[in-house]
């Protein structure tokens, strides 16, 4: 039996999510992928489409190792070349044992740190890392402001799968097929929440119109793949 079919059957007895990936079609769009807009962030080879926030190369310490955008040793948080404005994003993570990372959307260059401006989707080991002992900085959340749900994050040295939603105002993060956050960037529960956050005097945060989508260096090996987008009308 081929490989990759003896994987799904084995998922779907096992009552996982049946979602298998040959070796060959990481980092790859299939054909209805492309029709649907989607493309790829990083082409599994090459950190080509990257670089370092506020420098116009990518640390030494971000690789291409595997088929992974991989954080191998002390680096600095990077960015993509392009800003997005409405997008859908998937990827795929793993992190080390106790670790920590974010992904940014919407960030800019305008403060002293990327989290100041682009909002921050966890990533996190949540049973090793301390973060994890709040749902409003566990893996999942938005951080600081909007809680995930426990038990959906898998273990430390696991895939995790994301699909990232921004629309006008609108966004929503799903973490392996569960819907854990979803709010309104500018409604009044958004403002009370900036407002008493860590956030509140920095002016840019969550009100960029467009802006580049960040991967955190946080002390830790992680690891990103697959990792896709498509522009929303």
């Amino acid at each position: 039996m081929h490989r990759t079919i003896m994987t799904l059957l084995v998922c779907c007895l096992a009552g996982a999510p049946a979602v298998a990936f040959a070796q060959g079609s990481l980092n790859t769009l299939t054909p209805a992928e492309r029709a649907e807009g989607w493309r790829l962030l990083f082409d599994g080879k090459t950190t080509t489409g990257w670089r370092g926030w506020k420098v116009d190369t990518l640390p030494s310490g971000w690789k291409a190792v595997d088929g992974a955008l991989t954080r191998v040793r002390k680096a600095a948080d990077i960015i993509t070349t392009d800003k997005f404005k409405d997008f859908e994003l998937k990827l795929e993570w793993k992190i080390a044992k106790n670790g920590n990372s974010g992904i940014f959307y919407r960030a800019s260059e305008d403060d002293d740190a990327i989290y100041w401006s682009g909002p921050e989707m966890q990533v996190l080991d949540d049973a090793g890392h301390p973060d994890g002992q709040s749902r409003l900085t566990a893996a999942g959340s938005d951080y600081g402001l909007y809680p995930s749900p426990a038990g959906v994050v898998k273990p430390a040295g696991q895939w995790n799968q994301v699909r990232l939603v921004v629309k006008g105002q609108h966004v929503e993060h799903w973490l392996n097929g569960v819907k854990v956050v979803e709010y309104e960037l500018g409604s009044p529960d958004w403002e009370a929440k900036v407002k008493a956050s860590k956030f509140a005097p920095h002016p840019h945060y969550g009100r960029n119109r467009e802006g580049y989508i960040g991967l955190q260096e946080h002390d830790f090996w992680v690891a990103y793949r697959n990792i896709k987008i498509r522009t929303l009308p």
